[in-house]
């Protein structure tokens, strides 16, 4: 019998995705909201695809505000999107096709 993969659904876009292919946000009690690339902070998640498109169209749109019931001021946001570059994940465009976002270091 096959495993079961867990499904989540996108806050901007609604379309529901396996798990790992979406980025949460977390936020804890304390009202800090972070980046959870492990999927395992305790608090309110939210989860958003890995389209840039669709990230920024969410944050503009205050729909992680939403999922989150919390507010997201321009410092946070900026400190997600560092969060959020500085991690080594395919980014797909809007055709479909996967950029992959590389690290700071350059390979010969």
């Amino acid at each position: 019998m096959p495993r079961k993969i867990p499904q989540r659904m996108c806050v901007h876009c609604r379309i529901m995705r396996p798990k790992r292919e979406l980025i949460r946000l977390v936020a804890t009690k304390d009202g800090v909201i972070s980046l959870d690339p492990s999927g395992r902070k305790p608090g309110r998640g939210a989860y958003v695809c890995r389209s840039r498109n669709c990230l920024e169209q969410a944050i503009r749109a205050r729909k992680i505000d939403r999922g989150l019931k919390a507010r997201m001021d321009e410092t946070i946001i900026a400190a997600l999107i560092a969060q959020m570059e500085s991690l080594a994940v395919d980014f797909e465009e809007e055709d479909g096709t996967t950029v992959a976002n590389k690290s700071k270091s350059s390979f010969p």
